[in-house]
């Protein structure tokens, strides 16, 4: 990763950037731009390079921040109306430590309304294009942050994963994108999807710059229980030589999913790696029992955006049960108020026992799936999506359609393993694809050590 030092300007990094941002503008992959902080901040760097004081591991580094993280710079909106005149009163401890060591955010980065969804059309602020094809889904929710990338605006961007919001995106424009371990990286500060399944993560062009970003962010947070201790500077690597891949998962591909999917394995083959089948008969049920758990998670944290306390408040009302219920008509996108409506309902009495608690319990037949699985082998590969970006508009009609592009990303979520997107090549029409490599918990470094060697041997 290029960073500022006497040959390299922060300023002349930042600039770049920002024009990009600007000529790439009709593809809306920014809700905001930060270029009055950004390049304050970038002279700041520049001055102490100058007068030889010591500068942080990511030193005038321009960054796309996912605009669902909290700063105290610009407005964090989540895509959606019901914050777009939220400016936060506190900066997500994420960004903190990106900050600390001299990156530099110039913007934010579009995504489907609160991250519900899967392709970035979900957006007040309209859908980002795809950075191959601007017909096509740039995938989601953190679309804005993968094209960014993918374009070269920016060295990295910041994402979160609830179900395959960093790796589907990554896959569709030919990126790496990271999910870490659950509770690798604190929470604290980005707004809430599904608290027990929501990750933060990364998008860059190579392993290794992910890897230093996770060194960076990694580690305990007070304000964040969920936080692990840090085990990521402290891992000892995996020397991968078995990698599984799950008996069935080939099935349902798109052609060309399938062959880059076979032609991986038989590379890995190749060059000495034992590829094991793997049995795993519960991951069936990994979307359907994900189809009632974020949801539930969905309609509670959904639930503090009322038109009171912050954010949006519709007008024309003439008593509290109106400010809560046209406020919150008016400021959530469609898909949330499915989501929440979903939640409700599995939450709701007589349907907990039926949906919510069985679902909770198979999840934890799916975590000791993957527990079994991985005595057997170091790492699993398996595609990302059942299919390349698909069309602008295409499955925005039809939600089951739009929900089965997630069947291969949220097992990982529910189970809280670490996973990485990698890039295997190109349809016929130029599309980007994309495989990813699972690992077991907190094996996060030597997973992105695997892809940083099976990258080399290529």
């Amino acid at each position: 990763m290029k960073i500022a030092d006497k040959t390299t300007s922060a300023v002349q990094m930042v600039k770049e950037a920002l024009e990009k941002a600007k000529k790439y503008s009709d593809y809306h992959i920014f809700v905001s731009l930060n270029e009055e902080t950004a390049l304050k901040k970038a002279e700041e760097i520049d001055e102490k390079i100058a007068r030889g004081e010591k500068v942080g591991r990511l030193a005038g580094v321009p960054y796309a921040c996912k605009d669902n993280f909290l700063s105290e710079e610009g407005n964090t909106t989540a895509s959606s109306k019901i914050l777009e005149p939220f400016k936060a009163p506190i900066t997500a401890t994420a960004v903190e430590r990106l900050e600390d060591e001299g990156a530099i955010m110039i913007g934010r980065a579009n995504l489907d309304s609160f991250a519900h969804g899967s392709s970035t059309e979900n957006s007040y602020f309209g859908p980002t294009s795809n950075s191959k094809d601007k017909e096509r889904v740039a995938g989601g929710s953190s679309g804005g942050s993968a094209v960014a990338v993918a374009l070269d605006i920016v060295e990295f961007a910041t994402g979160t994963d609830t179900g395959g919001s960093i790796r589907q995106p990554a896959s569709f424009n030919g990126v790496y994108g990271f999910k870490p371990t659950y509770g690798t990286i604190s929470r604290y500060g980005v707004v809430a999807m599904a608290s027990s399944l929501d990750c933060v993560g990364f998008f860059a062009k190579d392993p290794e710059d992910i890897d230093l970003l996770m060194e960076v962010c990694a580690g305990q947070d007070p304000k964040d229980m969920t936080t692990l201790p840090d085990y990521y500077n402290k891992e000892n690597e995996i020397s991968a030589s078995k990698i599984g891949i799950v008996k069935g998962f080939g099935q349902g591909l798109a052609p060309e999913i399938k062959t880059a999917y076979e032609s991986e394995i038989e590379s890995l083959k190749s060059k000495g790696y034992e590829v094991i089948e793997l049995y795993m008969p519960t991951l069936k049920y990994a979307l359907p029992v994900y189809y009632i758990l974020c949801p539930a998670e969905v309609s509670s944290n959904l639930s503090r955006h009322d038109g009171v306390r912050y954010g949006f408040r519709a007008e024309g009302v003439e008593s509290l049960e109106d400010v809560y219920g046209k406020s919150r008509s008016e400021g959530f996108m469609p898909e949330n108020k499915r989501r929440i409506m979903i939640g409700n309902f599995v939450l709701s009495s007589g349907f907990y026992d039926a949906y919510y608690l069985k679902a909770a319990q198979a999840r934890t037949l799916i975590i000791k799936e993957y527990e079994e699985s991985f005595k057997k082998c170091d790492f699993i590969l398996t595609p990302v999506s059942p299919n390349p970006a698909f069309k602008l508009g295409e499955k925005t009609g039809d939600p089951l359609a739009m929900y089965m592009e997630d069947v291969l990303s949220v097992p990982l979520n529910l189970a809280g393993l670490p996973g990485l997107a990698i890039p295997v090549g190109k349809t016929k029409d130029g599309l980007d694809l994309g495989l990813q490599i699972v690992g077991p918990r907190r094996s996060d470094k030597s997973l992105l050590a695997f892809a940083s060697k099976i990258k080399e041997e290529k």
